[in-house]
């Protein structure tokens, strides 16, 4: 009986044991492993490693120098270096320790009503901050409040956001970080040091893609790697994303041209001209048919616009009067679009004009 009993007891001591080893391996392999998107993973750490914005570095360094800033205004384009410029320089001015202490980053997903400007910001701008850091590099006496997509604020809040900014110069930097200057209020832009970042170029971003593929063993041709750049249009975010979500479906083959175009939703070039030799034959049932394909293949009729302006402005076939039309139904179209109209209707309403104007001089 006594040895029935010991059986058991012996037996089952053990598998916990064993359970536990296979917890413990299990975790300590989900923590060497930590996927990071390379778009964060290969954000510039510090001012000196963001790209082409020469200028706004240069004025951010001689201010890191004597540790101070003036309110800042960062504008253009998506994916040009404007929050990743910030970021870094306040890194630079603070270190790791106080960078969570000392910096508020409020974006657009964020609520950032006049009742956040009045309360979260107002409370978080006057504390005070001392200037010292563990490290013993001299530190600034102002915390750095961060708006990402500014030009989203209502002008309420911007409104009471400028009193802010004045009553507490003492203790706290402003950076406003908008795509379009020209919707955040007067008061505000005369309050800060305005900085426009530009497109990236081309050679910069085939650069910086470049050092992305070795770096992540990336095999690319050279006409991918400009194709990237082409239809990225000046957003290296966007560039890196394509490239990492190419090198997914890949799976360690060369990344071609072909497959930028099927990962960026780009239609191709043969659909494109298809379209305009279908509108030129002046057959509107092979129109119908045509426009009907494009819908059901899935393509954004938004690119097409984008494609479309493109081809006929560079085009020699038409006069300037059938291209000025065909542009102006272009931006008419996009306008639609962007407040929700049927993409099928518009498309086909576009091809119904371009039409008109491709067939009337024959």
């Amino acid at each position: 009986m006594q040895a029935f009993l010991k059986g058991p007891s012996s037996i089952s001591t053990k598998p916990p044991a064993a359970k536990e080893k296979a917890a413990a391996g299990s975790s300590g392999e989900g923590k060497r492993l930590k996927p990071i998107p390379w778009v964060e993973k290969y954000r510039p750490k510090n001012v000196d490693e963001v790209a082409f914005q020469d200028e706004v570095v240069a004025v951010l360094k001689k201010s890191l120098e004597g540790a101070d800033l003036p309110n800042l205004l960062f504008y253009g384009p998506p994916g040009t270096g404007k929050t990743s410029t910030i970021l870094a320089a306040a890194r630079e001015l603070y270190g790791p320790e106080l960078f969570r202490q000392r910096v508020l980053e409020l974006n657009a997903s964020d609520e950032r009503g006049i009742q956040v400007i009045r309360e979260k910001v107002k409370a978080f701008a006057q504390l005070t901050a001392s200037g010292s850091r563990s490290d013993g590099k001299v530190c600034p006496p102002f915390k750095i409040v961060i708006l990402d997509e500014a030009d989203s604020m209502t002008s309420a809040a911007q409104a009471a956001l400028r009193r802010t900014m004045e009553k507490e110069s003492k203790t706290t930097r402003f950076c406003l970080i908008c795509n379009y200057i020209s919707r955040i209020i007067e008061p505000l832009t005369s309050r800060c040091s305005k900085f426009r970042f530009k497109p990236l170029s081309d050679k910069i971003q085939q650069q910086r893609l470049l050092e992305v593929s070795e770096k992540e063993h990336v095999k690319i041709s050279s006409e991918a790697v400009s194709y990237l750049v082409k239809v990225s249009e000046g957003d290296l975010r966007k560039a890196i994303t394509f490239l990492q979500s190419a090198t997914r479906l890949m799976g360690g083959k060369e990344i071609t041209e072909k497959i930028v175009t099927e990962i960026a939703g780009v239609i191709p070039k043969e659909t494109t001209d298809e379209l305009l030799s279908v509108c030129q034959s002046g057959s509107f049932e092979k129109l119908e048919t045509l426009a009907k394909n494009l819908i059901n293949e899935g393509y954004a009729v938004a690119q097409l616009v984008n494609q479309l302006h493109d081809t006929v402005v560079e085009s020699e076939d038409y006069s300037d009067k059938q291209k000025s039309v065909i542009v102006e139904k272009l931006a008419e179209v996009d306008k639609c679009l962007a407040d929700g109209a049927d993409e099928y209707l518009q498309l086909v309403s576009l091809c119904a004009l371009v039409m008109q104007q491709l067939t009337q001089n024959i």
